[in-house]
């Protein structure tokens, strides 16, 4: 096994050089998904899938720090024949890639025979349940070798095609290639750019920069706008206080979100220190913060928000004061987020109810991944259920009322909570009464996203 290292040498740290390996063909998609990822400098090396290695050279491995095989059956070679001191993940195909593929067989042929190579076995079939297309009958290819014989794969589905008019789904470029050559109709399983952002984020969290950088201080200030434009209304100092006790409250409340620690710096401005991971975490990756909502609705105010990261404490606090004044100059009820870079993130703004059910949610904590995957979700479901779980505090569902969040058939639901269950990750804690004959609904409480989401 041949042994690959890497070096660090004349490097922005801010940055986190990626490799890509894969079919050519996807390299368009990979580039859309980066777009998310400013940190990340990507370099990429194709590989033709009916290659028996994938023969990385040891100068395209310079400096990476993590590598991403889009194809799984090359990322499995790679395995076997390297042994990597790096990071090294591959996309998988159990997604919205997979759903869309399945969903396309469907409309154009019909679902009673499929032969799957490298695609997960367990994953088709869920899907197959929602499609409504459980009798479809599923023939394995199975490897009996550490490598794959591009030939015997093709001649599988081949065979299956002819003999059982079964449509192929495969997880390989070259095998979807000699398919079409042979005017066999099959679906190339690919990813859809949501499929390659999770699987970017895993790679991220995966790198010693990012795992620095999760620790890393954040300095927050926060500027109550107009303050004595709003005490003017008032008629009594008492009132006054209150306003002031009020707002102070909530700054409290949030900072104890962030696990941070929250100081009063006078005229009506307020600092707050946090870590990266834990901001980023609790604002779905820049994208929402609660505090500038329910400052407005409950106590009339608006703030100004600057976060700054930084190298050190004081670089920090120097960015978020550049990233107050970004705020205070677009009027305020935003925040703005000046990176160690000093490139400016935002504005992140206060999110109406029906933006925030449409808002991309990006999912950066590695834990919530492993959960959603092991039970059963795909990142969109994950992501609707924690936008809503976000917005009303709501941790204890009926069968029922997930499917109407998940925009999924209610036996899909009982699926995935009993998955859930079976994980430990969900509990019932009673059952709904209902006025009308029937069956009780049980209630269960969802114990790992009050996990993420608790104060």
């Amino acid at each position: 096994m041949k042994s690959l290292s890497n070096k660090n040498n004349g490097r922005n740290e801010s940055e986190v050089l990626i490799g890509i390996v894969g079919p050519k063909e996807l390299d368009q998609l990979t580039k859309e998904a980066l777009k998310s990822f400013p940190n990340f400098k990507a370099s990429y090396f194709n590989v033709d899938s009916s290659c028996i290695s994938p023969n990385i050279p040891d100068d395209f491995l310079k400096n990476i720090d993590v590598l991403l095989f889009t194809e799984y059956h090359l990322y499995n070679m790679a395995k076997q024949e390297y042994e990597f001191n790096i990071p090294v993940h591959h996309v998988p195909l159990m997604g919205t890639g997979l759903y869309r593929s399945l969903f396309l067989v469907k409309n154009t042929f019909n679902l009673e025979h499929l032969s799957v190579d490298t695609v997960e076995v367990k994953y088709v079939e869920q899907i197959l349940i929602e499609l409504e297309e459980e009798a479809c009958e599923l023939i394995v290819y199975k490897n009996n070798s550490s490598i794959l014989s591009i030939k015997e794969i093709v001649q599988f589905h081949a065979k299956n095609y002819q003999e059982r008019a079964a449509i192929p789904l495969t997880g390989i470029q070259e095998v979807s290639r000699q398919l079409k050559e042979m005017g066999i109709p099959h679906e190339w399983v690919t990813p859809t750019k949501l499929d390659m952002i999770v699987s970017l984020e895993r790679a991220l969290l995966a790198t010693d920069a990012r795992k620095n950088k999760e620790a890393q201080i954040v300095f927050g200030l926060i500027n109550v706008d107009n303050l004595e434009g709003r005490m003017d209304k008032f008629t009594s100092e008492h009132d006054v206080q209150l306003l002031k006790l009020s707002t102070h409250q909530m700054l409290l409340d949030y900072t104890k979100l962030l696990d941070g620690h929250l100081t009063i710096l006078g005229g009506e401005e307020y600092l707050f220190i946090t870590t990266r991971g834990i901001f980023e975490r609790e604002t779905r990756g820049y994208k929402f913060i609660p505090l500038l909502q329910d400052t407005k609705n409950k106590l009339g105010i608006s703030l100004c928000i600057g976060i700054g990261f930084g190298m050190t404490a004081a670089e920090a606090g120097t960015h978020a004061r550049l990233a107050l004044r970004q705020s205070k100059e677009v009027g305020g009820d935003v925040c703005y987020i000046v990176r160690e870079d000093r490139s400016v993130l935002g504005p992140v703004e206060i999110t109406s109810h029906t933006q925030y059910e449409r808002y991309d949610l990006a999912i950066t904590d590695a834990e919530l991944l492993d959960k959603a995957q092991t039970a059963g979700m795909s990142a969109t479901y994950m992501t609707r259920l924690m936008a809503r779980v976000a917005r009303y505090r709501k941790y204890d569902y009926t069968a029922q009322d997930l499917a109407s969040t998940l925009k999924i058939t209610v036996r899909s639901a009982n699926r995935i909570l009993l998955k859930l269950m079976d994980a430990e990750l969900v509990e019932i804690i009673g059952e709904e009464k209902v006025t009308h004959k029937g069956r009780p609904r049980r209630i269960y409480r969802l114990n790992f996203v009050m996990d993420e989401n608790a104060l």
